[in-house]
């Protein structure tokens, strides 16, 4: 029998269904179709946010702990607002649906020159405009909406990308039989096969090596392969390195980690032995900028191993599209080649300062190191931080958020936010400089309003210290130096239980981490540096390879 309902209410059931229990957005005008619904639909809540850049790096973060996410804008003003952050997902994977109500359908048609269009009669320059940063971009009729919304989800799904979906506001409150279509789709290749051939090509190639390395990467992390890695880690009894942007993709804690590989700038030892291997197989690679310490990383293709999430390379050739999946499930039914087990090797910050004296980076990241505990989740903002605590060995089950690939200042407050509305149960540590702070502070409204208890280490160090690092010609430049803000007042006016501190020497910050358990409201904790100077090791060793250059 045939189930009617409105637009609107069938695209939040095909949410629903994804396990999306949250909307972030801001209303206008144009969405109130939307919004009038989805007050109604109970199942989903909307979380209003002050602007729909914050919306946007909020459902980036929420994403990437529930799987999926959703941002309702409205047209133009609205959707261009949040470009920034839709475009953020989509460089970093993360499947985000931006809903945008837009004018009525007449108004479309006729070219009507109404408020936030550009009085020139063209209704779909933004939907064109989204087509550039996301995976796909539709407009909803009455005909194509039970066909088009869940192809649009899927693809987001399938691709680990962002999608657009523009719904005019009278076709919102449409009626539509959601009487599913059907699977129009053909028979698909025997994947059981191809991966069984694949496998046997890398059986192979590992029988011929005495020695290799795993290294974990991103796309182990968006395509939810952690375990599948773990497993095949585990079968080859391989030790397993991570690289920057992989940070979380491989339990930290676990026998066969032996740290991070931050090539010329990382930890020597690691390098050492992942460049010395006969073979390195990677999962889930990407060879960015940062990533590879800026190209600094000696990977060649002749001796890996490259094991995309639908596709795999051997010694620089594709041996065929296969899913990751099924070729590590053929793999662990073959008799493989077992690896020596090699120890950790120590991080940066595995030691305690143990006397009291000012904090800088050497001291105040072991200090974070300690205060860690499993299951947390760490969102780290672009900059000093994100080189400094892609060093910091991480508990069990802990989760890493940061914008290796787009990094974009400011992203890392709202993230925390999307992140904590999706696991309520887990303790978020929000980390964030004073310079990416000023640009979206507001967000501390919106986590406020729905009463998020983060804890957040506050890097006060008077500027953006990373482009000082990175204009060598000229670090001194004043356009790097920012407003000095009453940070704890600012908290304050939010949060007026916080509990807040501003710390300057490694006992002051150590007291201050070891009252985190207390759940009661939201830390803050000011970590007050004096030199604009000071950095992680990883940054350091950064800027001395640039004067070189």
């Amino acid at each position: 029998m045939a189930e009617w309902k409105t637009i609107s209410s069938y695209l939040y059931d095909c949410l629903l269904e994804e396990g999306i229990t949250e909307i972030f957005g801001v209303p206008g005008d144009y969405n109130f179709a939307l919004l009038d619904e989805l007050e109604k639909y109970t199942p989903i809540q909307f979380i209003d946010n002050r602007n729909e850049l914050n919306a946007g790096y909020a459902a980036d973060g929420y994403a990437q702990i529930k799987g999926m996410s959703a941002l309702i804008t409205t047209f133009g003003v609205g959707d261009l607002s949040a470009a920034n952050a839709v475009a953020g997902a989509f460089s970093e994977q993360v499947p985000l649906i931006e809903i945008v109500g837009s004018p009525a359908s007449s108004m479309h048609e006729n070219g009507t020159k109404a408020h936030h269009t550009l009085m020139n009669g063209d209704y779909d320059v933004f939907l064109r405009m989204h087509r550039e940063i996301t995976e796909r971009a539709i407009k909803i009729t009455a005909d194509n909406a039970v066909r088009e919304i869940p192809a649009a989800i899927a693809a987001a799904l399938e691709h680990r990308k962002p999608v657009y979906i523009d719904i005019p506001q009278d076709v919102a409150l449409m009626e539509i039989n959601t009487d599913s279509p059907g699977d129009e789709s053909g028979t698909q290749e025997n994947e059981t096969e191809l991966a069984a051939q694949g496998a046997e090509e890398v059986k192979k190639v590992l029988q011929q090596a005495d020695s290799a390395v795993l290294l974990v990467d991103i796309y182990t992390i968006r395509h939810h392969l952690k375990e599948k890695v773990l497993q095949l880690a585990e079968y080859l009894n391989i030790p397993t390195a991570q690289m920057m942007q992989g940070k979380s993709g491989f339990n930290e804690q676990h026998p066969l980690y032996i740290g991070m590989y931050g090539g010329a700038f990382g930890n020597q030892k690691v390098r050492e032995y992942v460049e010395n291997a006969d073979i390195i197989i990677t999962a889930g690679l990407l060879e960015s900028d940062f990533n590879t310490a800026k190209f600094t990383a000696v990977l060649p293709g002749k001796k890996r191993i490259d094991l995309q999430p639908m596709e795999l390379f051997i010694q620089g050739e594709s041996a065929g599209k296969m899913k990751m999946e099924a070729l590590i499930d053929a793999l662990l039914s073959k008799k493989c080649p077992v690896f020596e087990d090699k120890s950790y090797f120590p991080s940066f910050y595995d030691e305690l300062p143990e006397k009291l004296e000012p904090l800088r980076a050497e001291t105040y990241y072991p200090i974070i190191q300690s205060a860690l505990r499993p299951k947390d989740i760490l969102v780290v903002e672009t900059g000093t931080l994100s080189y400094g605590l892609a060093h910091v060995r991480l508990p069990e089950d802990a989760a890493y958020i940061s914008q290796g690939s787009w990094q974009s200042i400011g992203y890392a407050l709202p993230a925390a936010f999307g992140a904590q509305m999706a696991a309520p149960e887990r303790r978020v540590l929000l980390f964030i400089g004073d310079g990416s702070f000023q640009l979206t502070a507001q967000g501390l409204s919106s986590m406020a309003e729905q009463n998020i208890k983060p804890v957040v280490f506050f890097l006060n160090n008077k500027g953006y210290t990373v482009e000082r690092y990175l204009n060598t010609d000229n670090p001194q430049a004043e356009y790097n130096d920012i407003p000095e803000w009453d940070y704890i007042k600012l908290v304050k006016s939010f949060y007026t239980k916080a509990r807040t501190t501003r710390v300057t020497t490694t006992e002051e910050l150590k007291q201050a981490a070891a009252q985190l358990d207390e759940t009661d409201s939201l830390h803050f904790i000011e970590i007050v540096v004096n030199d604009k100077m000071d950095a992680p090791l990883h940054l350091k060793r950064l800027r001395e390879a640039s004067l070189q250059e």
